[in-house]
């Protein structure tokens, strides 16, 4: 059987004898692993107080509802709780990400049957936001906002309006994140975030 600590695990997954391995590589194999463990151990914490955090914040809230003899129902978030000088703020928010459904591709036909129609009386300007729109970026994905911004677009066409329609009925949520931010004043009255992310640090 081999022993673990004559040996290192190389790249390839082949183990290799310590006495084989050069001292600096040794060295910076324990260092790594020595700043790795820190980290894991750190990321642990971090995660328990975020959870505790939100836990905290929901019963609170729940102790609001018993208050006013009131269940808390529904999805949860898009709430600040400060303290009573208003200098710090935890704020949860809860971040939709939006996709299209198949009936886009309904709304893309009906625009492209509509721009034909007015190839001679469009204005170019507008033909070209209408067609940017839907390009797509290096991802192969639709940018949204510009999408939606259609909507906003007023032309007196009953297919434009059905087009409209239809974006507006593809639209989905693929993801729905919660977050949680903790925010303090500084001396000239503005909120700053308190960062929990060590790039933020």
């Amino acid at each position: 059987m081999l022993e673990e600590n004559k040996y290192l695990k190389d790249r390839k997954g082949r183990l290799v004898p310590i006495q084989q391995i050069d001292e600096h590589d040794i060295e910076m194999d324990a260092f790594v692993r020595k700043q790795v463990s820190k980290a894991k151990e750190l990321q642990a914490v971090l995660r328990q107080f975020k959870q505790n955090a939100f836990d905290d914040c929901y019963a609170f809230m729940g102790l609001l509802a018993e208050k006013y003899n009131r269940k808390i129902g529904g999805q949860k978030g898009n709430v600040t709780f400060s303290t009573f000088d208003g200098s710090m703020q935890i704020r949860i928010a809860v971040q939709d990400t939006l996709t299209f459904g198949p009936e886009l591709q309904i709304a893309k036909q009906i625009i492209d049957e509509c721009l034909n129609d007015w190839a001679k009386d469009a204005n170019q300007n507008l033909k070209t936001l209408i067609t940017d729109a839907f390009e797509v970026d290096k991802e192969g994905e639709l940018n949204t906002g510009r999408i939606l911004s259609l909507r906003r677009i007023k032309i007196q066409d009953k297919r434009w309006e059905q087009a409209m329609d239809a974006i507006s009925e593809s639209l989905r949520i693929a993801v729905s994140k919660t977050y949680i931010n903790f925010k303090e004043k500084d001396h000239i009255g503005k909120y700053n975030n308190i960062s929990l992310d060590i790039a933020g640090v």
